[in-house]
């Protein structure tokens, strides 16, 4: 039988750092914001079958809904404004991420394991890619005008933005492949993840309105 060797020095700093910076309840609000919100939902007197109905083709129609529903008079069954108000969300959502990685990564300059404040310094920068890809998808929602090849163009763009910010969220992941697990690493990715269902939902809408105004 194989004798239990002695935790290195290293490993023993890295608990150490897991337990000191461990998210507080009140960190983890950025999952929860609302401050986007443009409806009361406790008031909102709009219609929110359009907006289950239009959830339908997301690959998370729950959160949609959910995310989504307060928005019901702002909407007003117009696709592109659904789109626009999704979009809102994600970028509220990647922002508040953002914030969090860089206020851990800040912290992971005193003491953190070399391979964690890499992935956390890694992560800040393309989160922070991820949040200017949004805002340039959201600008450009907001300047909608013309049709034809002109709306296409347009609506190309935020495509290509929005999909470009869902592979940056997804890149942040990856450079946690080889920190070992604890506290820290679990609650950065599962922010990610929530943050990618919301950008997933928004591109989702996205496309739906594309093949909508595109359509012959």
């Amino acid at each position: 039988m194989k004798t239990q060797r002695p935790l290195s020095l290293l490993s023993i700093l890295f608990s150490a750092f897991l337990l000191h910076f461990h998210p507080t309840p009140t960190a983890g609000y950025y999952f929860y914001d609302t401050s986007a919100t443009t409806t009361d939902t406790a008031t909102a007197g709009g219609d929110t079958n359009f907006i289950r109905t239009s959830c339908e083709i997301t690959l998370y129609p729950d959160l949609c809904y959910t995310s989504l529903s307060g928005y019901a008079n702002a909407v007003q069954q117009d696709p592109a404004r659904l789109a626009r108000i999704a979009i809102s969300v994600s970028l509220s959502k990647a922002k508040h991420m953002a914030a969090y990685v860089s206020n851990l990564s800040r912290k992971a300059d005193y003491g953190a394991p070399p391979r964690a404040a890499a992935a956390l310094h890694d992560c800040f920068t393309v989160f922070g890619d991820a949040v200017d890809q949004i805002r340039g998808s959201l600008k450009q929602m907001r300047r909608l005008g013309g049709s034809g090849d002109s709306l296409r163009f347009q609506m190309s763009n935020v495509q290509t933005w929005m999909s470009a910010a869902l592979t940056n969220e997804d890149t942040c992941t990856d450079g946690f492949e080889d920190v070992p697990d604890g506290p820290l690493k679990s609650d950065v990715l599962d922010g990610v993840a929530k943050v990618e269902e919301v950008t997933s939902n928004a591109l989702a809408l996205v496309n739906s309105y594309v093949a909508k105004v595109t359509t012959p």
